[in-house]
């Protein structure tokens, strides 16, 4: 646990990508073989259960520090990170150790699964007593562990390229190993690296090909006749699999996800074996598709009735062949992918799996005007593929790039705020904003990207010298401040106040120019609808 906590606090002081990734390589070349594979588990985001809430580790917190709750609370509050506020208000204590052995990361983790069966005050013995045993390191990244919410500032693919240079295996190929279904109490991390694992794993995704949004001007990807344009959905990106007569489906973000959507069921009799397809989970009614709140419906949920069924109807819309006849065909180019699938789609006898159509065009001006047609569609705008492309693994520039209409807009007024997390755990980077509804103001969105640092500390500042009351953590403050928020879609929604949810708001700029009389109205807001 020592050296996986100095892991952790040197990754969170470093700011130089290299120095990150060295530092990696020397963990996974140093640490145990049982913590190796459970840094990787962590790392990407199979994390154990939470097994107390938040409240009880206050309580047992304030307890074991002496200090009254109230206090405790206020300090939360300053410190903003509820694992470090822990590990500070015990900083007395954790340098008086009481027992035993340094335990792994593996044995701490097992000790906080071993919680999810024991009594409140069984857990609490435990938590207090292992509070005790470690140092303030190790006790903020142990309460990190227990709160379910553990992040780590480097990326997966910086995990990847770590385990490239500690096993000299190309990093595609490390990326499609690590993926999958692998359980990580009888898995090491050099058989699953190194393909011993996945050989019996029939479920196993490809690691997904991820497109950069395209900011250069269209014409500067050539001739237009080497490339295929396809619409872009606001679906889940996921990919169904048939082997052995079983079907799997995966989202992007590595979940499998097969339970949440029995329609694909039917597809075990049509679809041959050894076939992997990536398309888009969407959405569909009446032949269009639906707004992706309707989805949402869907996600999270235990238990999938009839009537989500009939109110969530989902298709799967595919956009590419990554196995055929049981064969790894990504190296293969995307236009003959693409005729493969077309053969296989085109005469299945059924309505949930779909071929993505393309976009017809001759030139970059005719796909520019359709793609401001898009949300007519009900998309995002386009996908653009080079035909001669091969399928790779994670974000790559060159061959695919996502080319999105024009954010959504409206201009709003600051309402409230509460202090973020990490390096901003002591700004208020949340926010609140409202909209003018008659004489009054109305919430309708929150966000808390799209400011640089510098903006962020003049808006923390303003906050602070303009508060008018508090409720927890958020502080309600002086209507003055317009901002310019961007969305990519709006949808009606029962669960808001407004009657309205923004999907994926964030803040375009700083309307320093304009004042609060100058805003929009919730009338705007619904004529968007």
């Amino acid at each position: 646990m020592k050296q996986f906590a100095a892991l952790i606090f040197e990754l969170a002081n470093s700011t130089k990508t290299n120095d990150k990734l060295q530092t990696l390589v020397e963990y996974f070349s140093t640490a145990s073989k049982d913590d190796q594979i459970y840094t990787l588990a962590l790392f990407t985001d199979r994390r154990p259960k939470r097994a107390v809430n938040t409240t009880k580790l206050r309580e047992w917190c304030a307890e074991l520090a002496g200090i009254p709750l109230w206090l405790f609370e206020e300090s939360y509050q300053h410190v903003g990170d509820l694992s470090e506020t822990i590990a500070l208000a015990l900083g007395t204590q954790l340098s008086e150790k009481e027992h035993g052995a340094e335990k792994s990361l593996k044995e701490w983790i097992i000790f906080l699964q071993d919680l999810q069966n024991k009594t409140e005050e069984e857990k609490k013995i435990a938590i207090t007593q292992a509070w005790k045993s470690l140092d303030k390191n190790e006790c903020f990244v142990f309460n990190k562990l227990m709160g379910g919410n553990f992040r780590v500032g480097v990326s997966k693919a910086m995990i990847i390229n770590a385990l490239s240079k500690v096993y000299k295996i190309d990093a595609q190929v490390v990326t499609h190993q690590i993926s999958g279904n692998w359980q990580v109490e009888n898995t090491s991390l050099e058989e699953l690296v190194q393909g011993n694992v996945g050989e019996t794993d029939i479920s196993k995704p490809y690691p997904f090909y991820l497109a950069y949004p395209l900011e250069s001007e269209i014409h500067t990807l050539g001739n237009p006749q080497g490339w295929q344009a396809e619409w872009k959905w606001d679906g889940i990106r996921g990919q169904i699999i048939k082997r052995n007569g079983e079907i799997f489906v995966w989202s992007r973000g590595e979940e499998l996800i097969t339970d949440k959507f029995p329609e694909y069921e039917v597809l075990k009799k049509l679809l041959p074996d050894g076939t992997v397809l990536d398309g888009e989970i969407l959405p569909f009614k009446d032949n269009k598709p639906l707004i992706f709140n309707v989805l949402q419906t869907r996600i999270g949920r235990k238990n999938i009735t009839k009537k989500i069924l009939q109110d969530a109807p989902v298709i799967f819309y595919a956009y590419d062949l990554l196995e055929y006849k049981g064969k790894d065909i990504r190296q293969v180019p995307l236009s003959q992918r693409r005729e493969l699938l077309n053969q296989m789609i085109t005469n299945l006898p059924n309505e949930i799996l779909r071929l993505s159509p393309l976009v017809d065009f001759a030139t970059w001006e005719e796909l520019a005007n359709l793609r401001e047609k898009a949300r007519e569609n009900g998309s995002e705008g386009l996908m653009l593929k080079a035909k001669n492309s091969i399928y790779q693994a994670g974000r790559r520039r060159g061959d695919w790039w996502k080319w999105k209409v024009h954010p959504l807009s409206i201009d709003c007024v600051l309402v409230a705020a509460q202090k973020g997390h990490g390096r901003r755990a002591n700004l208020y980077t949340d926010y609140t904003f409202a909209v003018k509804d008659g004489e009054k103001f109305i919430t309708f969105a929150k966000a808390y990207s799209g400011l640089t640092d510098k903006e962020f500390e003049e808006v923390n500042v303003f906050i602070q010298q303009n508060i008018i009351d508090k409720f927890g953590p958020v502080r309600t403050v002086k209507p003055e401040l317009v901002f310019e928020l961007g969305f990519e879609g709006i949808a009606p929604s029962n669960r808001h106040k407004s009657g309205i949810a923004l999907r994926f708001p964030r803040i375009l700029r700083w309307r320093k120019d304009k004042k609060i009389d100058e805003i929009n109205t919730l009338e705007d807001l619904r004529k968007m609808l």
